[in-house]
């Protein structure tokens, strides 16, 4: 029986004989894990948690009971075609996620990267990026196609579109609809989500300077108080902050918003 190979997995979880685990993994009762799922050390997997591949999964990271983590996605257009997802290191993930692995019309992969908190019931579905460092609070839903920027706060009950980018260091209120891309440094709120200023808090707790949180404050009413396009916003912003390195994020994720950005 393959649980005798670690000495971590309870005796009633159940393990494919063809999953990598490291030595110090371990793995609580009623849980499984199917073929072609690697977890990295120090990887804590409670009880009744599902996990399938092709999934690779690295180091000290806990899942918590009744997620199931690496299923096949809800998008009807896929037919069973080997796409993965890939989780880093020193993720929480809470009760009853659902992280569903990618589809051949993307990336065929969905990733997530480390020191990110999923909290309860949190849906990543197929082809999501989730950067580092994140909170995604109860309930929050991703669906297909999101890409989420390193430190994002999306508050609990937050539902995002399908291809819409939420940019490092944005956050949005609970219970928000998001619909369109949410620039980096902003606060997000509504149904659907409008921008309600910069993140300066936050921004202030991760040690942003005066000058860099004003300067920022100032590419804010660029975008939204001055009337402008956003491919307008984008030159002003170029012209006026090219010396400031702190405010390249927020003019890359207004050009690569394709959805456009919320208003």
């Amino acid at each position: 029986m393959a649980t005798k190979e670690w000495s971590g997995v309870h005796p009633q979880a159940i393990v494919d004989p063809s999953a990598k685990l490291a030595d110090n993994v371990t793995v609580g009762p009623w849980s499984y894990i199917g073929p072609n799922v690697e977890i990295g050390e120090g990887t804590e997997v409670m009880s009744h948690v599902v996990i399938k591949g092709p999934t690779r999964i690295g180091r000290n990271n806990r899942i918590f009971q009744f997620s199931s983590v690496g299923e096949e996605c809800q998008d009807k257009k896929y037919a069973g075609e080997p796409t993965t997802l890939v989780i880093g290191d020193d993720n929480i993930i809470r009760e009853n996620c659902t992280i569903h692995r990618g589809t051949v019309q993307d990336r065929g992969e969905t990733c997530i990267g480390n020191g990110n908190l999923l909290m309860a019931y949190v849906h990543v579905a197929h082809d999501c990026v989730i950067g580092n460092n994140t909170i995604l609070a109860n309930c929050a839903t991703l669906a297909g196609h999101v890409s989420v920027g390193d430190f994002a706060i999306l508050g609990g009950g937050t539902m995002v579109h399908q291809f819409c980018h939420i940019g490092t260091h944005s956050m949005s209120a609970g219970g928000s609809i998001v619909l369109k891309d949410i620039p980096a440094y902003i606060m997000a709120s509504g149904q659907s989500a409008q921008p309600f200023g910069m993140n300066v808090e936050g921004l202030r707790r991760r040690g942003f300077s005066k000058d860099v949180l004003l300067a920022l404050r100032r590419a804010y009413k660029v975008i939204y108080r001055q009337g402008l396009t956003t491919e307008q916003a984008v030159e002003e912003l170029e012209k006026a902050y090219s010396d400031i390195p702190e405010v390249t994020p927020l003019i890359d994720s207004l050009r690569g918003a394709d959805r456009g950005i919320i208003r």
